[in-house]
């Protein structure tokens, strides 16, 4: 992990040696609320700050659907794309921002989980879906785990809590202290689950309410806030 300024900004990368993690921050207030004009010409800046053809990103609904990306706005919760050039990411303010590469079959993914894709378990939906439409094997897979919630400052209900406990595949594991849910430890699970090994799991320990060394957004802790943007993008000049 390295941070680094573009102008005023910061943002926190990850190098896969062929494909780059980037997770913004709200340093001077980055703010890349899509529904804004200010967070709109955020996202078409990206492609000039990180030498980009086209920025993916999705209508997100706490869901599970993970899509294709093809130049299209859609409904969902998960982006994959092959293509160089491209990057694929989605907007959080706690949730937990998940990227994937594939270094073999050379493609990406970007997943927004929060509570209750958690509990849906998109993370292993996604990768369920680069097996199927591109042949992807867990082994190959390398995943970053960016900036959100932490259990520290995460307590729910108790009727969640019990959702989770009451799921299948929750059922018997060690996800929470009390009130506090842990999406760190559910997210692992999920990935340990599909076979991603764990050398190749860059879990950043940063939480977006209490962490002392970045300015991040918080929903839970301002309400009324903006939204970084996760990424993922091929880099072919890196291998």
């Amino acid at each position: 992990m390295k941070k680094f300024a573009i102008g005023p900004y910061e943002f926190i990368s990850v190098d896969f040696q062929g494909a780059k993690a980037v997770f913004s921050t709200a340093k001077n207030n980055l703010n890349f609320n899509k529904a804004e004009n200010s967070g709109k010409r955020n996202i078409e800046n990206l492609k000039n700050w990180f030498e980009l053809k086209n920025v993916g990103y999705l209508n997100q609904v706490h869901g599970c659907k993970v899509i294709d990306y093809n130049n299209e706005m859609e409904d969902g919760d998960g982006i994959i794309t092959n293509k160089p050039y491209t990057a694929v990411g989605v907007f959080n303010a706690d949730c937990v921002p998940v990227l994937i590469y594939d270094k073999k079959e050379k493609v990406i993914a970007a997943v927004h989980s929060g509570w209750k894709g958690t509990l849906a378990c998109i993370v292993s939906k996604a990768i369920e879906k680069l097996q199927r439409d591109f042949k992807s094997k867990p082994e190959n897979l390398q995943v970053c785990v960016g900036p959100h919630i932490h259990s520290c400052c995460y307590e729910v209900g108790e009727e969640l809590i019990d959702k989770f406990k009451n799921s299948s595949f929750y059922r018997g594991k060690d996800i929470s202290e009390g009130r506090n849910l842990d999406l760190k430890k559910c997210i692992l699970y999920q990935l340990q689950e599909k076979g991603v090994k764990e050398k190749n799991i860059n879990y950043l320990d940063i939480c977006t309410v209490c962490d002392g060394e970045f300015q991040l957004y918080s929903y839970r802790r301002d309400k009324n806030t903006g939204r970084m943007f996760s990424f993922i993008y091929l880099n072919p000049l890196a291998e």
